[in-house]
């Protein structure tokens, strides 16, 4: 079974929504980092330096993959940038660096018990911190499909002799 169209099609939408929930991310970290910087209403520096790593893992997926969704669309086949071993090395990166994002984040809300902002008086931005922990994750789950997919192609690459250096689609 081929799974050409799968990648083929897969991947611009892959890519699209981990640009759009980056973006959403992004601007919830930006205003988060500019309220504690103007006010300097933290609950404390973890929360603080925790938020701007955020901000700094949203920007490196905004900046990184639209790279790779436009070199995909335009030299799907035969550009090094397209090859399964540059998909991977950069997919595990960048889940590397949201992983670490949505734990940190996640460790500052209460470790996943689900903080009830209705209730809680220690988080002055409570509502934002949630929407950024929970996209966080979302994010995370998406590099996580798509390094398994990539994962599954690279082992396809080496049964047909093209090695990891094969591209993510084939001609035919």
């Amino acid at each position: 079974m081929s799974l050409n169209p799968v990648f083929k099609y897969g991947h611009p939408v892959i890519f699209t929504i981990l640009i759009l929930f980056s973006i959403v991310t992004l601007s919830d970290s930006a205003f988060l980092v500019s309220k504690h910087n103007s006010l300097h209403n933290f609950t404390n520096l973890g929360e603080r330096d925790r938020v701007r790593y955020i901000l700094f893992t949203s920007i490196w997926t905004l900046v990184t993959a639209p790279v790779f969704m436009v070199l995909f669309l335009l030299a799907p086949i035969g550009h090094p940038l397209t090859s399964v071993a540059t998909h991977l090395i950069y997919l595990f990166i960048t889940w590397v660096l949201w992983t670490a994002a949505a734990s940190a984040i996640t460790a500052t809300l209460g470790g996943g018990r689900g903080l009830d902002c209705g209730t809680q008086h220690l988080f002055v931005y409570c509502g934002q911190l949630v929407a950024l922990e929970a996209f966080s994750w979302m994010i995370w789950i998406i590099l996580t499909i798509a390094i398994m997919f990539v994962i599954v192609r690279a082992i396809m690459a080496a049964k047909e002799g093209e090695g990891y250096s094969g591209s993510l689609v084939t001609e035919a």
